[in-house]
């Protein structure tokens, strides 16, 4: 699709500092742009910005600009901190969305910005303003077509000296200060997107990272730098800072010849001239020069680039697509933890408090599960795990995941002792209970007992320790998270029965408990008057459980258990519904795996894999889903319990909910027809 014809955008921006200045003096000479709107939480500031700019209308208040239906798209030129929240916003107010960078404060916050985005159908870009220039799309030509040879180190620098002041938003931890997200960003993009030219691809994340800096009396980082690995051997060095004068340049190193950039951000011309100038240096001191000549302002190519994006659905590379963003905020959020940067909020201490819109799932009423005034509850059949696998920066990451969850309809957490290290993961779980004010809405799984402290001691004692750290008085089902068979069934029974009485949960089950354990603590309370087992959290997947993932695990895939499960309507939480990855990315010809191979390798579970991806072809999804949906499906209470990394991850479990399959369909992937 040629430029002309692109239908043009219609802009809004919010904010009226000295970067939406730039933007909109450049948006005359894009050819798919014009400036519409002006947005400022004070009105003067916004008629004086609009009639300076040349805007048709100004706005006193940024909601008011995103009610404009003549709005295409909206620039947010807002401090970091305010960029989640107004993505999210523009994102449902149906407007494409370029963001200033960094994207968001952190990667979590990312996360959901991205997949805001991609829920309401808009498009978001963040604002690289030089990763949309030709010079940029040069560097990239010359690494890729092999011009210096094997890429071996990158260098980026972009740093420049401010004095230290306590309230700019360089310096301020609250408005996100430091050198790393102000232009540290940049330096991480460059080196994401040469790493990734060199090796075929449209981006590279780090193998590893290492970091040193200093922070000032704020906190905030005031020089840094940082060295990655990429995948081919490419190592790399980022230099940056807010309190350090050593400008903006990058230097690729192959075995044949080294590229200079001299001006990599601001795409500067060579003297005299409309071009900008890339040295290529080769052994022997010969020296080419290699111009690139641009017909536009460096903003009103990023305008363009929007453009295109909005037009064609796609990124016009090598422009900051969302999945390149994402990557980028990884990478720092990785570079401020190696050098102890945090903010506020991300430590729990002003986290935020949006309010959380909760929509409708799939769920179940178990018995026992009520409310405060002993209304019963739907715990949803999509469980979230506590374990805050894959994060860098915990409150930040199990707030954004727990988030997002709520927000699908989710109900149920699923919390343990041991999650997270030390307790994290409850005190994350506690934290987010508090800050969002919806207790009375989920359902809390609090587990205990887990060896070497399985005993009914133990479990008295890992209780009360997790019930402070969740902040609550009572958890919804309590499971002892392992059984110790040396301790008699009538003592588990006794001692569950008397944390039910004392009011610390309302009902209890075992996890990775054997039917014939349950049954007999079901009977011993029968013959003495009291509660039994409601519940388990055993393994239970389409795939069978080869051997153990570790030892003392249960599977109750099996066709006896499942007919214990139906019989009883006991219901069961499963964990690893999935079998640990197999029906994403087994192989018979992929075995670096070792868990993988050894715990669900066998030629029964590829043919279960063979006949779930015959199903997805079918359906229009994924084997994923497939498997999903067939252990959303038993005829007993069953609810998949998920640890996702991120919230596409849950995004994509979700999809399972969506998907019926028939009594005859579950018995054929089952290999039982």
């Amino acid at each position: 699709m040629s430029e002309s014809t692109i239908q043009p955008l219609r802009w809004g921006i919010l904010a009226t500092g000295s970067i939406a200045r730039t933007f909109a003096r450049a948006l005359p000479s894009s050819q798919n742009g014009m400036l519409w709107a002006v947005a400022s939480r004070n009105a003067e500031s916004a008629a004086a910005f609009a009639t300076a700019m040349g805007a048709r209308k100004s706005y006193g208040s940024y909601a008011e600009l995103l009610e404009d239906p003549d709005v295409d798209a909206v620039y947010i030129a807002t401090p970091h901190p305010m960029h989640f929240e107004w993505i999210v916003k523009c994102a449902e107010a149906g407007k494409h969305i370029l963001c200033e960078k960094p994207l968001t404060l952190n990667s979590p916050d990312a996360s959901r910005a991205v997949e805001a985005a991609r829920a309401n159908g808009v498009a978001l870009m963040e604002a690289f303003m030089y990763r949309c220039h030709p010079q940029t799309a040069q560097i990239v030509e010359l690494v890729s077509s092999g011009a210096l040879g094997k890429i071996k180190a990158i260098e980026a620098t972009f740093s420049f000296q401010a004095q230290p002041n306590p309230d700019s938003r360089l310096f301020n931890l609250d408005l996100g200060g430091g050198g790393i997200l102000d232009v540290g960003c940049y330096v991480a993009s460059f080196t994401r997107l040469v790493a990734g030219a060199a090796n075929g691809k449209p981006f590279a994340e780090p193998l590893e990272l290492k970091a040193l800096g200093v922070l000032g009396t704020t906190g905030a980082d005031l020089y840094t730098v940082a060295v990655a690995r990429f995948e081919g051997d490419i190592v790399a060095q980022l230099q940056t800072g807010v309190n350090l004068n050593s400008g903006g340049h990058c230097r690729i190193i192959g075995e044949n010849a080294t590229l200079r950039v001299p001006s990599p951000w601001f795409c500067s011309p060579a003297e005299g001239r409309d071009e900008t100038v890339l040295y290529l240096e080769r052994g022997g001191g010969q020296i080419e020069e290699i111009y690139v000549p641009f017909d536009r302002p460096l903003y009103a190519f990023e305008a363009d680039a929007m453009a295109k994006m909005v037009a064609t659905g796609e990124v016009p590379y090598p422009a900051m697509g969302p999945d390149d963003a994402l990557g980028n905020m990884k990478l720092l959020d990785t570079w401020r933890a190696a050098i102890g940067l945090s903010y506020p909020g991300e430590r729990g201490e002003n986290a935020a408090t949006l309010q959380v819109k909760k929509n409708t799932m799939r769920s179940r009423e178990l018995r026992g599960i009520v409310d405060e005034a002993g209304k019963a509850k739907s715990v949803s059949q999509i469980v979230m795990g506590t374990m805050l696998e894959g994060a860098i920066e915990q409150y930040s990451h199990g707030l954004a995941l727990f988030d997002d969850f709520f927000e699908r309809g989710g109900t149920c957490f699923d919390t343990a002792h041991i999650y997270g290290g030390g307790g994290a993961g409850e005190r994350v779980m506690g934290r987010w209970l508090a800050s969002r004010g919806v207790r009375d809405d989920v359902t809390l799984i609090v587990k205990g007992a887990h060896p070497p402290n399985c005993s009914p001691d133990g479990m008295r004692r890992e209780l009360e320790v997790s019930l402070g750290r969740l902040g609550v008085e009572r958890g919804d089902i309590y499971m002892l998270h392992r059984d110790n068979p040396q301790i008699p069934i009538g003592e588990w029974v006794e001692a569950l029965n008397e944390g039910l009485n004392k009011g610390l949960y309302r009902s209890f089950g075992g996890s990775n408990w054997s039917i014939e354990r349950l049954h007999a603590g079901n009977e011993y309370a029968h013959a003495h008057g009291l509660e039994g087992f409601t519940s388990a959290s055993n393994n239970f997947s389409l795939a069978r459980m080869v051997k153990p993932v570790w030892d003392g695990c249960i599977s109750s895939s099996d066709a006896e258990s499942r007919a214990w499960f139906e019989k009883t309507q006991t219901a069961l939480f499963s964990w690893s519904s999935q079998a640990r990855g197999f029906f994403a990315r087994a192989d018979r010809n992929f075995t670096s795996d070792s868990e993988l191979v050894r715990s669900w390798y066998s030629d029964d579970n590829f043919e279960r894999l063979d006949r779930a991806q015959k199903l997805a072809t079918e359906r229009g999804v994924s084997s994923v889903v497939v498997a999903a949906a067939y252990v959303l499906a038993q005829p007993f209470p069953i609810f998949a319990l998920i640890g996702p990394r991120s919230v596409s991850e849950t995004r994509d479990s979700f999809e399972a909910l969506g998907l019926e399959l028939s009594p005859g369909e579950l018995r054929w992937l089952n290999l039982e027809d």
